[in-house]
């Protein structure tokens, strides 16, 4: 039985994914697949992803995995990475889709116009390095110091009125949330695979941990 599936719609970063993952827990086997069998059999399952939400929902559909991403979502040890966080949110200004409606709240994108206090213009994308506020602990950041830096590439970033699922906020210039935590699930806006030690900690946490699912909660488990 896989340990780790790393699911594979075509839209993910899978081979830097998979890579840290095998560093983080050399001892488990981590399948980075598309086959919605090995997701629903596996222990644990990571989410990544990069690209335009309605490529990753028209590609997560065309390859059979809606239902098995709600399941996982629901069941087990779930990390949703970059567009992995944003997919389990109810919709996204990007294309005006539905996603996968697992948690309340909406994509956002960045204003064009933000600037900083002192006047500089912030370029959208936000691209690189930024401190990550740790506003509750979570055994995914043990080990990981308040403040460290993750790296972000995203033009949208997820808002939500539940503010008790929310785990860490970066600046950009503004707060956004940028990870967010809820029984089995944890999810991020930046990428661990590309955070240094700090990154490998985060999946390295993931590995062990054990949560609890919500499996008395409504599944929204049609696709269509």
């Amino acid at each position: 039985m896989t340990d780790i599936a790393v699911i594979d719609y075509g839209m993910g970063n899978l081979h830097s994914v998979s890579t840290r993952l095998m560093q983080a827990a050399p001892d488990l086997k981590i399948t980075v697949t598309s086959d919605p069998a090995v997701v629903a059999a596996a222990a644990r399952v990571v989410f990544p992803g990069q690209g335009a939400m309605p490529d990753c929902m028209r590609e997560l559909d065309a390859h059979g995995l809606h239902k098995a991403v709600l399941e996982a979502a629901y069941t087990k040890p779930f990390l949703g990475i970059c567009i992995g966080l944003q997919m389990l949110f109810a919709s996204s200004e990007e294309g005006n889709v539905g996603c996968l409606d697992v948690l309340s709240g909406q994509v956002r994108r960045f204003a064009g116009s933000m600037t900083t206090a002192d006047g500089e213009r912030v370029k959208v994308p936000h691209m690189g390095w930024n401190r990550v506020r740790q506003v509750a602990a979570h055994p995914l950041w043990q080990g990981v110091t308040d403040q460290a830096h993750f790296y972000f590439v995203h033009s949208y970033y997820v808002e939500t009125a539940d503010s008790s699922m929310i785990a860490g906020t970066s600046d950009y210039p503004l707060p956004f949330t940028c990870a967010i935590a809820r029984d089995n699930v944890f999810a991020v806006q930046f990428h661990p695979e590309k955070s240094g030690a700090d990154g490998l900690q985060v999946l390295s946490n993931f590995v062990r941990w054990q949560p609890v699912s919500w499996l008395a909660r409504p599944r929204r488990l049609a696709v269509g």
